[in-house]
């Protein structure tokens, strides 16, 4: 059966509406369905609508303040460190990522540490909001810890994405969204769904060996770091992913390693947490502080008009921009709507149930 297909619009109003009712704002709950279906649109299908009921499922938890008052702990001008007061991080992330902006506004960089959030959607929204500004944005966070280190069994890191977004002339942006791991979570979410196996590399189950059991995380198998094992380089997946913990929490004062509290709300909280909630990192950059602002976007067209006209291998018509499948699937998802499949519609039938609201 083929999914079905919905409008941006439809699921804009259905988005607000569940948000409004856990108590958010009109603001704020536009804002977090701003970020959540961006996620949609870009066609990372795993971080979109499909997690809205995992957000509910927090809040009636009391793990998520659906009213944040963010607090600045500590600051200096192009530095902050913020506490989200529990908030979602669907809110926190891109007042958090303003911050560095209107910093970088005013000294040429801008950078923001965040405690005591929750998941915050797709790195590349927050990253992005740079670019209307003539600024490259980078934007990280941990996650709850899925992911063993090289050579271990445990479950230690999230699968802790880094995005990076800088800005071109008459070319589209280079937006480089990615987690440190092989695959991110919401990848093997998506197969359990279609009933399909995942690639080798993906996973391990809880003795360390390869699998391809999308289902493998529910009997105490773990994600690989970016590379799948030490001979395809997963030892710099790994420190990819340590850094975005370092970044995102040892320098915020959030939770990090496998202290990082888990998405789905059943999941017990670890015990003797050294921080509070998820940490995310946020760097906003002028890029007139380096250069004029004309002169690198000149520069940055010419370098992704080569790359883009690369020789390519043989059945492969052209080489791709970091940003280019997302940019694409926007455009088509815009115009023709957006496909959930029944998964994730029932999901949706059980909130709209929930809040009295009608339905897809």
């Amino acid at each position: 059966m083929s999914d079905a297909v919905f409008s941006y619009d439809r699921l804009v109003q259905f988005s607000k509406a569940v948000f409004s009712r856990i108590g958010c704002s009109q603001q704020d709950a536009q804002q977090a369905t701003n970020v959540l279906l961006s996620a949609d649109l870009r066609g990372i299908d795993s971080h979109g609508i499909a997690r809205l009921g995992g957000y509910v499922r927090l809040w009636e938890a009391k793990r998520v303040n659906a009213t944040p008052q963010l607090k600045i702990l500590h600051q200096t001008p192009s530095t902050a460190t913020v506490d989200g007061d529990s908030g979602l991080g669907l809110v926190v992330a891109p007042k958090a990522m303003q911050m560095a902006i209107d910093k970088a506004k005013q000294v040429g960089t801008g950078w923001v540490s965040v405690q005591n959030s929750n998941h915050f959607g797709i790195a590349g929204y927050h990253a992005m909001m740079a670019l209307e500004e003539e600024m490259i944005g980078i934007c990280m966070t941990n996650a709850s810890p899925l992911v063993a280190p090289t050579f271990s069994v445990e479950r230690l890191l999230g699968t802790n994405p880094i995005c990076v977004a800088i800005p071109a002339g008459k070319q589209p942006p280079f937006v480089a969204d990615m987690a440190t791991t092989t695959a991110a979570n919401g990848k093997l979410e998506i197969l359990q769904r279609k009933n399909e196996q995942a690639p080798s590399g993906w996973i391990q189950n809880r003795e360390g060996e390869s699998s391809t059991d999308p289902h493998e995380l529910k009997s105490g198998g773990a994600l690989l770091p970016l590379g799948g094992d030490k001979e395809h380089g997963s030892h710099k997946g790994y420190a990819l992913g340590s850094v975005v913990d370092i970044f995102s929490a040892i320098l915020s004062g959030a939770n990090y390693g496998p202290w990082v509290p888990p998405f789905p709300a059943y999941v017990p909280m670890p015990t003797g947490m050294p921080g509070k909630g998820i940490g995310h990192f946020f760097g906003a950059m002028r890029i007139d502080a380096f250069r004029p602002a004309a002169e690198f976007k000149l520069h940055m067209d010419q370098w992704i008009e080569r790359f883009r006209n690369a020789k390519t291998i043989e059945g492969f018509d052209r080489v791709l921009i970091p940003g280019d499948p997302e940019r694409e699937t926007e455009i088509k998802r815009r115009k023709d709507g957006i496909p959930l499949n029944n998964a994730v519609l029932d999901d949706i039938k059980t909130l709209a149930q929930k809040f009295n609201l009608p339905s897809l």
